[in-house]
């Protein structure tokens, strides 16, 4: 199955497979969409390779393959409720995220919905979890699964960042409403658009551009700097159609205010913007999508500008 009339969803043994499939028949139910299952089991090595060198092994591959099939197929059934067309395969090639990354460059799909938990220190500082790697790399939306999602009427935050000074940036602004705003009205859904910014960065760059030491006057600093970004967020909330009782702006780091708010407002979904990142920055951790994933207590939808 490929094209951009389906979806693929991940669906781990670890990772609440059930919760992960019924989210994405739904999604890809209300969209007329198809459905790929992939099941991916990370502690289930390549089941084929010259290191296979006994009969012996062979049929334990083997029926590990048959098991892992079997396993996917019901999941396929336990869905089957939803009325999609639904296929279920297994994931062989190893690494993972690279394998995975290989099929979604193949299908195409319009989607990929994953399960997701809480990362270590370890895990965040060598970044091999297969998350931070579709996080990185993956080229249509990725829906990361937390929790049960409310099919009717759900709160979705669009995170967005209007203080842009690239049309990339701002075709991302665009691509993350432009998507929250989409899975509202297929829900019945509310849309809010958020923004957080740092007064200590506006002042730390307003120090920078004097080249003796000077008095800042700080509090006048802070409220240019409060009204100038509240001025953009307006802005591209009248664009996008969003009244001003559901466009937020908060102080702060947004690791910190944005799970905050997501859990002041009962939020479903966040939906977040990544830049696809190539070569070396492929290894290198720094968006705010990566930084706030293990914070937020819902589900996020990470996008790319649209090319």
């Amino acid at each position: 199955m490929s094209g951009k009339r389906h979806i693929l969803a991940i669906v781990e043994p670890e990772n609440e497979p059930l919760i992960v499939a019924r989210k994405a028949a739904w999604f890809a139910r209300v969209n007329g969409f198809g459905l790929t299952l992939i099941w991916c089991d990370a502690d289930v090595g390549p089941l084929d390779g010259p290191f296979l060198v006994s009969n012996a092994a062979r049929d334990i591959a083997t029926q590990i393959r048959a098991a892992q099939q079997q396993m996917v197929e019901e999941l396929a059934e336990e869905i089957d409720d939803e009325g999609v067309p639904v296929a279920a395969q297994v994931l062989e090639e190893r690494p993972i995220g690279d394998g995975l990354l290989s099929m979604i460059d193949r299908s195409m799909p319009a989607f990929v919905f994953k399960g997701t938990r809480y990362h270590d220190a370890a895990e965040r500082s060598i970044f091999v979890d297969t998350d931070w790697h579709l996080m990185r790399g993956c080229s249509c939306p990725l829906w990361l699964v937390k929790r049960k999602f409310r099919e009717e009427r759900p709160t979705i935050v669009a995170a967005v960042d209007p203080m842009h000074t690239h049309d990339k940036s701002a075709a991302l602004d665009t691509a993350i409403v432009e998507h929250a705003k989409t899975i509202a009205e297929l829900a019945g859904g509310d849309v809010h658009l958020f923004h957080s910014y740092q007064p200590m960065a506006g002042l730390a760059a307003a120090a920078n551009r004097s080249f003796k030491p000077v008095t800042l006057a700080a509090e006048e600093i802070i409220d240019e700097l409060r009204e100038e970004h509240q001025q953009k967020l307006n802005d591209l909330a009248a664009s996008c159609g969003i009244d001003a009782k559901h466009t937020h702006q908060l102080s702060g780091v947004p690791r910190e205010v944005l799970p905050a708010f997501a859990r002041s407002i009962k939020a479903d979904l966040v939906v977040m913007g990544t830049q696809a990142r190539w070569g070396i920055k492929r290894a290198v951790i720094g968006s705010t999508a990566e930084r706030v994933l293990d914070h937020l207590p819902c589900d996020t939808l990470l996008v790319k500008p649209a090319v």
